[in-house]
């Protein structure tokens, strides 16, 4: 088997989880791939990293990003972790096909893991191969950036290395290794890692990393620990109201797959919706909708409070104090959520002003969209227009299968944008452009990049799609097409996760 070999200093690496005990992780060198080539390399993130984008290109680079060479202050290492997935908690888990080459401080100062997945199997990697196929990479690049660009929490991609190997999954499929960029690869699964194996020292240890990292405003209060939760709970409870507003379903939120620092992170059966449904459920493997689209919310705050679970012999002497402080901070999510998607809702709604009402009246069109199978996306985005001329109403009740169910609503809407103020319809229309995206996507669209790409090797409609993805607020007249819902033999209907 070929080793990985040295290369020079590509990323300017500066590390800190390295630094932690060894328990915490495996180090170990990437797997070298046979013919690596580099098809997509993320310039402006490989910018906002500080990176030189030509040591990048160079046949040394592309080594790196492809697992053939670790470059010089490269640490590789596989995270340990467990995780509830499905319900069931599996005491390890661990990164079973990737590894953290190390962390690199961006030109805001922010400390970044750059990591490589499908880079070959680990000692997590429970009989895996350790790989990835193209199609899931190219996934993720799509939908991280996508997000990125909706301004949601998120890791990112920067850049596909195809492999030149088959990895073989229901058929042989090309392999692919893609670079991962994240604030960290900290999970809820971390903690629960040492948690099952009674190991307080480790938690500890990690609590104060996680603050010292994510959370510093933490280190100051009178329980660090507490504040830490608190903090990680406001975090999500935000990041879940984003999901929801946009249309976002994660498909998979098991715990090792939240991530400590806020962001959305393991992008694997993941999916926007196109009519709304509060059921709906995309991924192969949600067999009964545990992680559907509405369930989002209630799955984060018992995602955390497993996280609690694990928090408890630091957050006093005493069990039942600590529990009694868990609990208390667990009680602040629903608050917190409610608040987020109501403002986030209301924004959608050009509401400038809060009011006691608002969150049913939204609540009342999103029951008429899914009564009426109207798509999420284009009717927040053609109320914009409505809200400038009322004859645009014809744009948005076309949405509807029975178009009267928007006009009942729409009366009720005009008599409480009146009450809101004397701000002009122009400007109510900018801001609720402003949120409300024109272009997501499509789950169509993205299934036709990846077979192209896939099968054909042909990129054009992967960079066109991100192209207009990277603008998704703004109306490009040209590129109306990618806002069109998919015709019914286009509808996707099932996502998958790929390992």
């Amino acid at each position: 088997m070929l080793a990985a070999a040295e290369a020079p200093q590509v990323f300017p690496f500066d590390n800190s989880y390295a630094r932690l005990p060894e328990r915490f992780f495996a180090r170990l060198a990437p797997t070298p791939v046979v013919a690596p080539r580099l098809v997509r390399l993320n310039g402006t993130l490989a910018q906002k990293l500080g990176l030189d984008t030509a040591s990048l290109l160079s046949p040394e680079g592309v080594a790196v990003l492809a697992g053939n060479a670790v470059p010089k202050l490269g640490e590789p290492l596989a995270m340990a972790y467990a995780g509830h997935q499905f319900g069931s908690f599996v005491p390890q888990l661990g990164d079973g096909r990737a590894l953290l080459l190390g962390e690199v401080v961006d030109v805001d100062g922010v400390r970044r893991d750059i990591q490589l997945k499908g880079s070959g199997p680990t000692p997590f990697s429970r009989n895996g191969d350790g790989r990835a196929a193209l199609g899931p990479v190219l996934r993720e690049y799509i939908i991280s950036e996508a997000m990125y660009a909706l301004r949601i929490p998120t890791t990112r991609s920067l850049a596909v290395v195809t492999t030149g190997q088959t990895v073989r999954r229901e058929m042989p499929l090309p392999g692919a290794v893609l670079t991962r960029v994240a604030s960290s690869h900290v999970r809820v699964g971390t903690f629960q890692f040492f948690a099952v194996r009674g190991d307080v020292e480790a938690l500890l240890q990690l609590a104060n990393y996680v603050i010292a990292r994510h959370y510093p405003e933490a280190a100051g209060a009178e329980n660090p620990r507490r504040r830490l939760l608190d903090l990680v709970i406001a975090r999500q409870a935000e990041l879940i109201a984003k999901w929801l507003l946009v249309g976002f379903i994660h498909g998979v939120m098991n715990t090792d797959n939240m991530s400590i620092a806020g962001e959305t992170i393991d992008y694997g059966p993941c999916a926007f919706i196109d009519t709304y449904d509060p059921a709906a459920v995309y991924s192969s493997i949600d067999n009964f909708g545990r992680y559907a689209y509405a369930n989002q919310p209630r799955i984060a705050q018992w995602n955390l409070a497993r996280l609690a679970e694990t928090l408890v012999p630091l957050l006093a002497e005493d069990e039942e104090t600590a529990i009694a402080m868990a609990n208390a901070a667990l009680a602040e999510f629903a608050g917190r959520f409610e608040t987020a998607y109501t403002t986030g809702l209301r924004r959608k709604l050009g509401l400038l002003r809060d009011r006691e009402g608002d969150l049913a009246l939204g609540q009342d069109l999103l029951d008429r969209m899914a009564r009426n199978g109207a798509d999420f996306t284009l009717v927040f985005r053609r109320l914009g227009d409505a809200i400038v001329d009322p004859a645009s109403d014809a744009a948005v009740r076309s949405l509807f299968s029975d178009p009267t169910a928007y006009d009942a609503w729409a009366v009720r809407w005009r008599r409480r944008l009146g009450e809101d103020g004397e701000a002009s319809a122009e400007r109510r229309a900018a801001a609720m452009r402003a949120v409300n995206p024109a272009f997501i996507p499509r789950n169509h669209l993205v299934e036709q990049a990846l077979a192209a790409a896939i099968n054909k090797d042909d990129f054009s409609a992967f960079d066109s799609l991100m192209r207009v993805l990277s603008r998704p607020y703004e109306d490009q007249t040209a590129q109306r097409h990618y806002a069109v819902p998919p015709r019914p033999e286009e509808v996707v209907r099932q996502t998958f996760c790929g390992t």
